[in-house]
């Protein structure tokens, strides 16, 4: 199902799928965060997306999507993400730019191109980043945020965040800059609680990153 909603109906589904499914509470603050807006234009946007049934606004001013909604932001999502791993992965394009180019084109490809595609690259389970594409399940177990691991432990990354538009390009620029993508192999050499970095190994290689970027990463602990 194509979108033939405005480019920003389309957004605010987006970005309340995204901070629903890092299983936070969806509140009006939070979408004027990641979209970089002014709380009174996230409110008078909401009022409208609830007129229009895209969302129920509950009494607490938390914001979920309706089933109509929910459909619409799914669609969008499984656009952006299957159109990142063709770019990454058929183009060879970086993180940061994949992320910028599916962007631009997710809300416009139709689901004919974005259905061809896929099955051109086998139906991925997950975008280059491991977030899953909606209606399928990633093939690991349970995850737990890098910043959380003590000293010694070791994992795999598996998935990054989905974090607000503003801020993906500057973290995932980060991570190619270190050879960190889902997969690679990890261990903590160090991550006092009271210090703003956490020192790792990565593949054999020592890499430094700030604890807020290791919050964003989500590894499964190796056997």
């Amino acid at each position: 199902m194509s979108s033939n909603n405005s480019a920003t109906v389309d957004k605010y589904l987006e970005v309340i799928f995204y901070i629903a499914a890092e299983g936070e509470v969806v509140r009006p603050g939070k979408i004027a965060a990641w979209l970089l807006v002014s709380p009174p234009t996230v409110s008078e946007a909401m009022r409208r997306l609830e007129r229009d049934g895209w969302i129920e606004i509950h009494h607490d001013r938390s914001v979920t999507l309706t089933s109509k909604g929910t459909e619409v932001a799914s669609n969008l999502v499984r656009h952006h993400r299957i159109l990142e791993r063709w770019l990454t992965d058929v183009l060879g394009l970086d993180w940061a730019s994949a992320d910028d180019e599916a962007e631009r084109l997710s809300s416009a490809v139709s689901d004919f191109l974005i259905d061809r595609i896929d099955a051109s690259l086998q139906r991925p389970l997950t975008c280059p980043h491991g977030n899953p594409i909606p209606g399928r399940e990633a093939a690991y177990g349970e995850l737990a945020a890098l910043a959380t691991l003590g000293t010694g432990t070791r994992a795999n990354v598996r998935r990054i965040s989905e974090v607000a538009e503003h801020e993906a390009k500057d973290l995932l620029t980060m991570l190619t800059a270190n050879d960190i993508s889902e997969g690679s192999f990890i261990e903590v050499v160090a991550s006092p609680e009271e210090t703003s970095e956490v020192e790792l190994v990565v593949e054999g290689r020592h890499v430094v990153l700030p604890r807020a970027a290791a919050q964003l990463i989500w590894v499964e602990l190796a056997a």
